[in-house]
């Protein structure tokens, strides 16, 4: 693995300053509605990736769920490639990623595993890329130093499912995305996001790597019925 892949989004998506940044993150988190989720593991996250002024607080109500449990906490972070063309699924191959609250290691056995799945190793779509690091701030404040991670930049790709069902007994899922640009409002400015529990079979919502029926808060049942539309 190659060296610590340093922020781009600080001081554009988040707050550069790290005491600004966790008092943000962490009002944010305070803020968030209690989740209403089934009983049992939660096994994804789909959260918005946007500037924490238009989307924080929607994926704070995402991140609130893990917050009592995340001690040690192992995560798959599975977002789009804005910059760098991409087929398939591509792994960090930095050691680390650095936010203004410190450094989150990547978890090498999770990442043999992305790349036993049909993943590459390939640094180039994460470089300049916001999509992944804007989900840090708020998984480093839930888990602290128990966070381990594999980011994934995920182009087009029919093999998403794969790679998700190798990972997901392991880790946590988190898929960055701009889900709800194309739908109708739900959260400030339309962001919405939607938690995943394990024991639901996974699949209406179309999303890569996500196949089977989706159960969500109320808050987001409408969002989930539009897709099922299609």
């Amino acid at each position: 693995m190659k060296a610590v892949r340093r922020p781009v989004g600080a001081g554009r998506f988040y707050p550069a300053d790290p005491h600004e940044l966790a008092a943000l993150v962490d009002r944010l988190l305070d803020a968030a509605p209690p989740p209403a989720l089934p009983a049992g593991r939660l096994c994804a996250l789909v959260v918005p990736h946007a500037g924490y002024l238009y989307s924080g607080a929607v994926a704070a109500a995402g991140f609130a769920a893990i917050r009592a449990g995340a001690r040690d906490l192992g995560v798959v972070l599975l977002g789009p490639s804005h910059f760098a063309p991409l087929e398939g699924a591509a792994v960090s191959e930095a050691y680390a990623w650095k936010t203004p609250l410190g450094s989150v290691p990547v978890d090498r056995e999770l990442c043999a595993a992305a790349l036993a799945a049909g993943a590459v190793a390939n640094e180039r779509p994460h470089r300049n890329d916001h999509a992944l690091e804007v989900q840090l701030p708020f998984l480093q404040r839930c888990a602290g130093s128990g966070l381990r991670i594999v980011p994934i930049a995920v182009g087009a790709t029919a093999g998403a499912a794969e790679l998700v069902a190798a990972l997901a007994p392991d880790a946590l899922i988190v898929v960055s995305s701009d889900l709800s640009q194309f739908q109708p409002p739900v959260g400030p400015r339309g962001y919405v996001t939607v938690a995943v529990p394990c024991d639901v079979a996974l699949g209406d919502l179309a999303l890569p790597g996500l196949p089977g029926q989706v159960t969500v808060s109320s808050t987001f049942t409408s969002v989930v019925d539009s897709y099922r539309a299609r």
